[in-house]
C-alpha cells in the first residue's frame, strides 16, 4: 500500500486524500431526484444517489489526487444497500488507480479484531473459496484497547500487502480530554506515537516508509511537530483541513525535509464545494467541476506551504 500511495503523491504532486463522506445535502437534486424515481424514497434510494454522487466526484478528481477515504458510517446509515454502495466505492476507486482509506476506526481484540481486519484488508474463506469482502488498501485503527487490537491488523497488513493509520491525536475539540492526558510525564497521544514507530518497525516498503501510519489532526500543528520527530518513518493521515479550521501553513510540520509523509484530507470542503461561495457560479449541475477545482485550490496551498518554510 505504503509504495503505491508515495509513487501517487510525487507523481501527481499532491499529498491530498478526498474524504468521500457524503450526506444527504451534500448531493445535488437532480442526483436525488432520479434516484428517487428509480428506487423510491427507500434506503435503496438512498444508495444509489450515494453512489452515483460518488462515481462523479471521483471522475472529476482522480487524475489530481492518489488517494480517497470513504468514511464508513456514511453508508451504514443506509443499512445493507449503504454497504453495498461503500463497496461499489471502494471498487470504482480501484478502477481508477486511486488508493482506498477506508475510514472505519475499528478496534477489538482477538477474533473479533481479526473479523474487522479480514473484512477490510484480508479475506475469509467459505467453502473452497477465498473471498473478498471490501477490500480497501489501508484502515483506520482505534489504539484504545492495545496491542491486542493492533496484532490481528499488523498480521493481516503483512500477509496483504495493506496498511493501517492508527488514532494518535485526532482533530475534534474534545480529543485532548483523554489524548492529552500525561502518562509516565508524556502525552498520551505521544506514547502512542511511540507505539506506532514501533509496530511500523514491523512492516515497511521499499520507498522506506512503514505500512503503518498515524492519524493526526491538522487543528494541532505542533503536536503535528513533536510526532513527526517521534514517528520518523511513519506516514501521517492529517484529518482537520479546510472545514474544521486547518490549512496548508498549519500543516509544514507534518512532512519530512523532501516533502513526503503525510497526506492531507479534505471531506466536505471538496465534496460539497458547489455549495461554497468561491465555487457556486459552478451551481448544483457542476458540483464534480467544483470539487475538481477545490481540490486545484488546496494542493496550491499545501505546495505554497511546503515551499516558504
Amino acid at each position: 500500500m505504503i509504495d503505491q500511495l508515495v509513487a501517487g503523491i510525487r507523481k501527481k504532486q499532491a499529498p491530498i486524500v478526498v474524504g468521500l463522506d457524503p450526506q444527504m445535502s451534500f448531493i445535488p437534486e437532480f442526483i436525488l431526484d432520479r434516484a428517487f424515481a428509480e428506487h423510491g424514497e427507500t434506503l435503496e434510494g438512498a444508495a444509489a444517489a450515494v453512489l452515483e454522487f460518488n462515481k462523479g466526484i471521483v471522475d472529476a478528481v482522480c487524475d489530481l489526487v492518489p488517494a480517497v477515504k470513504p468514511q464508513v458510517a456514511m453508508y451504514e446509515q443506509f443499512g445493507v444497500p449503504g454497504m453495498q454502495a461503500f463497496k461499489e466505492t471502494v471498487d470504482y476507486c480501484h478502477e481508477k488507480g486511486l488508493v482506498v482509506i477506508g475510514d472505519v476506526k475499528r478496534g477489538d481484540i482477538g477474533s473479533t479484531s481479526g473479523a474487522y481486519a479480514a473484512a477490510h484488508l484480508g479475506s475469509v474463506k467459505v467453502g473452497e473459496a477465498v473471498l473478498t469482502p471490501f477490500g480497501e488498501d489501508a484502515c483506520t485503527v482505534n489504539p484504545y484497547l492495545g496491542s491486542d487490537g493492533i496484532r490481528p491488523f499488523l498480521d493481516v497488513c503483512k500477509k496483504n500487502g495493506k496498511g493501517i493509520f492508527i488514532l494518535v491525536k485526532t482533530s475534534n475539540p474534545s480529543s485532548g480530554e483523554f489524548q492529552d492526558k500525561l502518562t509516565d510525564g508524556k502525552p498520551l497521544y505521544e506514547l502512542v506515537g511511540k507505539m506506532v514507530e514501533s509496530w511500523g518497525s514491523e512492516i515497511s516498503g521499499n520507498s522506506g516508509w512503514s505500512e503503518i501510519g498515524a492519524v493526526v489532526g491538522a487543528t494541532y500543528p505542533e503536536m503535528g511537530r513533536v510526532l513527526r520527530d517521534v514517528m520518523p518513518k511513519n506516514f501521517i493521515l492529517v484529518p482537520g483541513y479546510g472545514a474544521q479550521g486547518g490549512r496548508g501553513r498549519d500543516l509544514v510540520h507534518f512532512f519530512d525535509n523532501d516533502g513526503l509523509g503525510a497526506i492531507v484530507n479534505s471531506s466536505r470542503g471538496i465534496i460539497a464545494a458547489w455549495k461554497k461561495d468561491e465555487y457556486v457560479s459552478c451551481g448544483a449541475s457542476g458540483y464534480a467541476e467544483a470539487a475538481r477545482l477545490a481540490v486545484i485550490d488546496m494542493q496550491k496551498d499545501i505546495a505554497e506551504a511546503l515551499a516558504s518554510r
